[in-house]
């Protein structure tokens, strides 16, 4: 089971390399539907957890020093260097337990040093660490005046990152099919969802209740503050933007200059979330389907008749698996995060029609991090122990049946496996989730540049504008792209670049609305 929202911007252009984003009230820590699960002790607020902060935090020193290579990527170049924070395990007793948190940066060439810009990719459960080498030549410029870092947030990588299943069951579970059609398909599904979250549980024990987005935001400040920074310089991107959000919410009189980019619509709750996904993944979709001269709804029709034989009868692949209609919609979604990928797309789609579905086989690997070993990587594990502990709404099958005639007219391709979503991801999950939507208000902080691209497909163009208005007056200011892909800076815009470096390098803030196209 995959949920659409990792930052794979990148990952598509490099690898062929997305928001839950879910949405949230850090304030809201009741919780009246999960009797009995495990709640989250509630962590103080900004001015408390400042006071309160003991001095072996405030004041650690970074070992920084060369990185080194894992067994999934060979170390980065000289230039890339690597520490450790500690941070509590619980913010709300930081004299407590502590975690480690896997950092990365490269040092400001320019004299004129601004301070540290820490860098967000995604997820919730993309490596900063793996990520921030491979988007150092995107951001390059801003390297003049920056010290560029990142990091595995907790539950991620190398901060106690959380790994729920072995290779071999994770391969297994792709038999699973994630759009139930009878009985026995829906107990499956729901009975996997079930085990994932045991497997969460017993690997992360008692970290699963202390990996949220609050937790992370809190934990950005103590980074801020240990890199010696007065004010808090960040680029969020997809999930990021959420994460954004809600460190301004907390710390609004610490925000510097702040880039969100692909962003999340705070005020979606669970089943709105899986709806502006299915919009724009389909509105991406029709896209690409004009740019190969085809009606939109025809060639939807055509995918969806396909997907639906594959149901019935997985097609054979270069390999001993088969692609299911659930790896299907995998592969279709991976070259959508990126119009140079189209044409793979284009491939792939061909191949399937005529029987073969090794290269929809193969997108769908490369989103689910399947090497050619059968090793898979872990983002969407702890994609899943942090968009749980935020995400306080379990929807029910009997409430998710009910939504899918909606999900399906928004997109017979995308919709009902998104909209299956809404009740698997979270089913059965063994601690409680904090909110509903995320609390972004951030009055008094400095203004937030957000940037939105009208052809975003996992995070929706509409969701720009509710961040910046959710963020308060005078604070967010929205920046428009017209283009394709998932995330605007970077994507080909000179226009977009140019802005945002002004922004970061200047703090010069264009007038709310500017348009890119």
């Amino acid at each position: 089971m995959t949920r659409f929202v990792r930052w794979t911007a990148l990952a598509a252009a490099a690898a062929l390399l997305v928001g839950g984003c879910s949405g949230s009230s850090p304030g809201d820590d009741k919780n009246d539907e999960e009797t009995n699960a495990t709640t989250p002790s509630s962590a103080p607020s900004d001015t408390e957890a400042a006071a309160a902060l003991p001095a072996s935090l405030t004041s650690q020193k970074l070992g920084w020093k060369g990185c080194k290579g894992t067994s999934d990527s060979p170390a980065p170049a000289s230039e890339w260097q690597c520490a450790t924070l500690k941070v509590p395990l619980d913010w709300a007793k930081p004299e407590g337990k502590t975690i480690g948190l896997a950092l990365i940066r490269a040092k400001a060439r320019g004299g004129d040093r601004i301070g540290s810009l820490l860098f967000n990719f995604g997820g919730p459960g993309g490596s900063g660490v793996s990520m921030m080498p491979l988007y150092g030549a995107t951001v390059s410029q801003l390297r003049e005046r920056y010290d560029l870092v990142s990091w595995d947030p907790r539950g991620v990588g190398g901060s106690e990152g959380v790994r729920c299943r072995s290779d071999k069951e994770i391969q297994s579970a792709e038999s699973v099919d994630a759009t139930p059609d009878t009985a026995a398909e829906e107990a499956a599904y729901f009975r996997d969802a079930t085990d994932f979250g045991k497997g969460c549980q017993e690997a992360a024990g008692d970290l699963l209740a202390h990996v949220s987005t609050t937790d992370t935001a809190r934990d950005m400040d103590l980074m801020r503050q240990v890199l010696g920074d007065t004010k808090m310089h960040y680029f969020g991107i997809s999930y990021g933007t959420e994460l954004g959000g809600v460190y301004a919410h907390l710390f609004p009189k610490n925000v510097g200059r702040l880039i969100l980019d692909a962003v999340v619509d705070p005020s979606a709750d669970t089943v709105g979330h899986a709806e502006n996904q299915t919009k724009g993944f389909q509105r991406a979709l029709d896209d690409y389907l004009k740019s190969t001269g085809q009606d939109p709804k025809q060639g939807t029709q055509k995918i969806a008749a396909l997907l639906k034989d594959l149901d019935a009868d997985p097609l054979p692949t270069g390999s001993s698996r088969k692609l299911t209609q659930t790896l299907a919609v995998t592969g279709i979604v991976l070259p959508l995060y990126s119009k140079a990928s189209w044409p793979t797309l284009t491939s792939a789609l061909e191949a399937a029609e005529n029987g073969d579905g090794s290269e929809l086989l193969t997108l769908a690997d490369g989103y689910n991090e399947r090497d050619t070993s059968g090793r898979y990587g872990t983002t969407t594990h702890s994609q899943r122990v942090i968009s749980c502990l935020d995400d306080r709404q379990r929807p029910t099958a009997a409430e998710t049946k009910k939504l899918l005639p909606t999900f399906e007219k928004l997109s017979p391709v995308f919709g009902a496996f998104l909209g299956w979503d809404t009740a698997g991801w979270c089913h059965d999950w063994p601690v409680a989730g904090q909110w509903d939507t995320p609390e972004v208000s951030a009055p008094g902080a400095a203004p937030i540049l957000v940037v939105g691209n009208t052809g975003d497909p996992a995070t929706p163009y509409e969701g720009a504008r509710k961040m910046a208005d959710e963020l308060g007056k005078d604070v967010g200011v929205v920046l428009t792209w017209k283009g394709e892909g998932h995330g605007a800076y970077g994507s080909g815009s000179d226009c977009v670049d140019s802005t945002v470096n002004a922004y970061l390098l200047k703090g010069t803030a264009p007038k709310d609305g500017k348009v890119c196209s």
